[in-house]
C-alpha cells in the first residue's frame, strides 16, 4: 500500500501529465488515502479535469475538491448569455433529447433539470454545457426515467461487470430499489471502483448509483 507522501507525488505527477490542467495552480494534500485539491483556476473545465485526474491515480480512496474558479475578465459572461448559449448547444447536440432539458443560471452556476431515458443523454447534456465560456460550476439534476424492472437492472449490471476486463466482479455486490442501484464490496483501485460505477450507470432506467465499494 502506498504512503500518503507517495500518493501525493503520484497525484501531482498526474496533474502535470493532464494537458488541460496547470499544476502550478493546484495544491495537493493527502491523508489516509483521501486527496484534497485546493487553489484557483481560470475555468471550470480545468477544475473538472483536475478532479478526474486525481481520481485516476491508483491508491486514491476519495477526492475532496476545494478548487475555486476565478474567471479572467475576458471569460466573464452574463447569466443571460450563458443560458442562451447553453440552450443553443443542447439544441444542437444529437445525444440530448429535444425539449427534455431545462437550463437555469445564477452567478455563472448552471443547473440542468428535466428527464431523459438514458444516463449517456444526461452526461451528454452536462458535457455540452461544462465547457461554455463563463461557466463557474455545473449541477446536473437531470433525472432518468425508469425503463425496466429493478430485477432486470440488477441482472444486466451483474452481467456487464462480469464482462468487463477492468473489474474483478467477484468482489462486488449489486442491489436495486426502484431506479436506485447500490454497489458494495471491495476492489483494488479507485479507477476500478469508478469503472464499476460507470457500468452501473449504463443500465437503462438507472436514476441513482450509490457507490459504496471500498478500495483496499
Amino acid at each position: 500500500m502506498k504512503s500518503d507522501k507517495e500518493l501525493q507525488t503520484d497525484v501531482m505527477n498526474e496533474l502535470d501529465w493532464e494537458p488541460r490542467v496547470d499544476p502550478a495552480e493546484i495544491g495537493v494534500a493527502v491523508k489516509d488515502g483521501i486527496v484534497t485539491l485546493s487553489g484557483h483556476v481560470d475555468t471550470y473545465p480545468e477544475k473538472w479535469a483536475a478532479e478526474r485526474a486525481a481520481g485516476r491515480v491508483s491508491g486514491v480512496k476519495a477526492v475532496v475538491e476545494e478548487i475555486d474558479v476565478k474567471l479572467p475578465g475576458i471569460y466573464e459572461r452574463s447569466d443571460q448569455d450563458i443560458a442562451r448559449a447553453a440552450a443553443n448547444v443542447l439544441d444542437w447536440n444529437s445525444y440530448v433529447p429535444r425539449d427534455r432539458v431545462k437550463v437555469q443560471v445564477q452567478g455563472g452556476w448552471v443547473t440542468l433539470s428535466g428527464e431523459v431515458d438514458w444516463r449517456y443523454q444526461r452526461e451528454a447534456a452536462g458535457d455540452a454545457v461544462r465547457n461554455l465560456m463563463g461557466v463557474r460550476g455545473l449541477a446536473n439534476d437531470i433525472s432518468i426515467k425508469p425503463a425496466v424492472s429493478p430485477v432486470e437492472v440488477k441482472t444486466k449490471i451483474e452481467a456487464a461487470l462480469e464482462r468487463s476486463a477492468m473489474i474483478d466482479a467477484s468482489g462486488i455486490k449489486v442491489t436495486t430499489k426502484g431506479a436506485k442501484v447500490t454497489l458494495k464490496g471491495a476492489v483494488r483501485s479507485w479507477a476500478e471502483r469508478d469503472e464499476a460505477g460507470r457500468v452501473a450507470w449504463s443500465a437503462p432506467g438507472v436514476n441513482e448509483v450509490v457507490n459504496e465499494i471500498l478500495v483496499i
